[in-house]
């Protein structure tokens, strides 16, 4: 089970949220409620340690080669398979790298998926019931398991993401890696490859970087608790570059656990909004996005969809645009498939292509090929996150938004609206209540934070529209506080 999920409208431009909710039911764990999740329940208790790995170049472009280390947690309430291949019932781990720059959140590197093994019986996240001494093939219940940086960069136990159905996290036990690129240096296939541009501190002035973890095990999504198996940590990023292990990466603060990296781009920016939408029957994706005003007149509006665990996929994104509206500045993004999974057919399954932007019957729509002409096709699949951006000369109004899914059955939609109110070009409605910043319906702590964040500038957070951010703004925000 989910949280279903009923939504009115996806943001357009992302300052209100609007969320209807209809036969609602909360799953332990999820991510978001806490407590102890009835069934085996893992998620990502630390991100410990970073291994580095020679760099290279394919295809003219300079790599550096990295694994992050994960620590897992059962925190449910029975124990979990932890057996090796063969087998499918243990877990699967992939590893992703992203970056915040210059108000966008994007995904820079993944790895292929590290296959578990066996299991210790450690006791990071509480105390522990071991399933026995050593490493056995059980996690045991609120144990925890450390897999290494090193050991999650071993090549032996690294395979496809491709053969893993998302939802379930089944996946065949003799399913084929896709035939490496010959040219592509040994030292950077299956890990997690990262462009050295994306890094270079000199080319990223202020960036701040993150790394996350997650697992997928079939047991523990059977029993519902597959929603909070992310977590990410942030790192920064060494000035000298090595021919022999590329950048260092130093972590920062702690492992922030049960949660996706693309939550922390709202930690950076208050303004931004987040929400989640589960695909009934599938999985769930995250959305994230944000308007600011350019100043000239025109307005930006970016937009991160991450696909948690979604087999279905995404194959398209689309935003109304009204009539008259000139849109300017289109943009996308998407992570790079590697070692063998971004080439098309027999050879792999993920193709790097980059999506279309059309503007046409009244919308602005991103796609890629449909499952129908090519199933190998780019796509949000589970573990990614891609990016929508774009300039407008109107700001924001509500609109709706539509993510359409790349994979069938023909039994369900091929296209679902968003779970998130929003806003989008055109004359936009006076709000019901100025200081509700990002028209959630409530003036509170979120409020709070985008007001103090823009103190001292226009814009967001000038209640009395003086053209400043001031102590005027905030008495009147407090004087209006409703929870």
């Amino acid at each position: 089970m989910k949280i279903g999920t009923l939504v009115g409208s996806l943001a357009l431009g992302g300052l209100a949220v609007f969320i209807g909710q209809m036969n609602a039911t909360a799953v332990p764990q999820d991510g978001s409620e806490g407590g102890v999740s009835a069934g085996p329940d893992v998620t990502v208790g630390a991100i410990p340690d970073v291994a580095r790995y020679a760099p290279g170049t394919f295809n003219g472009v300079e790599y550096a080669s990295y694994a992050i280390g994960t620590t897992s947690c059962n925190i449910g309430t029975t124990q979990l398979q932890w057996q090796p291949m063969p087998s499918t019932l243990h877990p699967v781990i992939p590893q992703n790298m992203y970056r915040y720059s210059n108000g966008r959140f994007e995904q820079i590197g993944m790895s292929w998926v590290k296959h578990g093994f066996c299991a210790l019986q450690q006791t990071l996240c509480g105390p522990c019931t071991p399933a026995g001494s050593g490493c056995p093939t059980v996690l045991g219940v609120g144990c925890s398991d450390p897999y290494t940086a090193s050991l999650n960069g071993d090549q032996n136990d690294l395979k496809s993401r491709r053969g893993v159905n998302a939802t379930t996290a089944v996946f065949g036990s003799n399913y084929s890696d896709p035939t490496a690129e010959t040219a592509e240096p040994t030292s950077l296939r299956e890990r997690l490859r990262v462009r050295r541009s994306d890094l270079n501190p000199t080319s990223n002035p202020g960036a701040q970087y993150f790394a996350e973890g997650q697992y997928a095990h079939p047991d523990d999504a059977a029993a519902g608790n597959d929603d909070n198996n992310c977590s990410y940590r942030k790192f920064t990023v060494g000035t000298t570059w090595s021919t022999t292990q590329g950048y260092a990466l130093t972590y920062s603060g702690g492992t922030v656990m049960q949660q996706p990296a693309i939550n922390a781009w709202q930690t950076i920016q208050p303004d931004v909004s987040t929400r989640e939408y589960d695909v009934a029957g599938d999985g769930r994706f995250i959305f994230a996005y944000r308007t600011s005003n350019n100043g000239d007149g025109t307005w930006h509006y970016e937009y991160a969809v991450f696909n948690m665990n979604s087999h279905r996929s995404g194959g398209s994104f689309s935003v109304p645009v009204p009539t008259g509206v000139v849109v300017s500045n289109i943009g996308f993004r998407s992570p790079e498939y590697h070692s063998g999974d971004q080439k098309a057919g027999t050879g792999g399954y993920n193709q790097n292509t980059a999506w279309t932007a059309t503007v046409a019957n009244g919308a602005i729509t991103w796609s890629g090929v449909p499952y129908a002409t090519d199933q190998s096709a780019n796509a949000i699949r589970w573990s990614t996150m891609f990016n929508f951006r774009f300039d407008a000369n109107q700001p924001p109004q509500a609109a709706n938004a539509t993510l359409g899914l790349f994979r069938p059955p023909t039994t369900a939609s091929s296209a679902v609206t968003v779970p998130m109110g929003s806003h989008g070009p055109g004359a936009p409605p006076p709000p019901a209540n100025p200081a509700d910043l990002n028209n959630d319906g409530t003036v509170n702590g979120a409020d709070l934070a985008a007001l103090l964040g823009n103190w001292g500038n226009s814009g967001t957070g000038d209640i009395d529209t003086s053209g400043v951010v001031d102590g005027a703004d905030l008495a009147a925000l407090l004087s209006a506080w409703t929870v």
